[in-house]
């Protein structure tokens, strides 16, 4: 038998072990993901005045459209998903987008 094969079969007999013991002797960890956060109008609309961007900008940044940009700050609807988790991080680090320019504008 190859090393791979026998390395395999030790692995999953350690597991196996582990699984119908009363003591438990591999690692485990608890992984928590905080829920994406509902955002308000007026929550869009600061955080996108935060950044400095228009509307045009911001949504460019987020790689959607400005209408979806105007829908948020109208309170039409509300961003979601990725979206979300990206004004969230916008939120926690105000450096966001300088730290990761995808959008640029030109000096005077």
């Amino acid at each position: 038998m190859s090393r791979a094969y026998e390395s395999i079969m030790t692995g999953l007999n350690e597991v196996l072990e582990d699984t119908r013991g009363k003591e438990k002797k591999l690692p485990r960890r608890v992984v928590t993901v905080i829920p994406v956060k509902e955002y308000k109008a007026e929550e869009v609309k600061k955080i996108r005045n935060s950044t400095g961007m228009s509307q045009k900008t911001f949504a460019s940044y987020l790689g959607i459209s400005e209408k979806t940009v105007e829908a948020w700050e109208a309170g039409t609807n509300h961003p979601s998903g990725a979206a979300s988790r990206l004004l969230s991080m916008m939120e926690m680090d105000k450096n966001l987008t300088d730290k990761f320019p995808f959008v640029t504008t030109a000096g005077n």
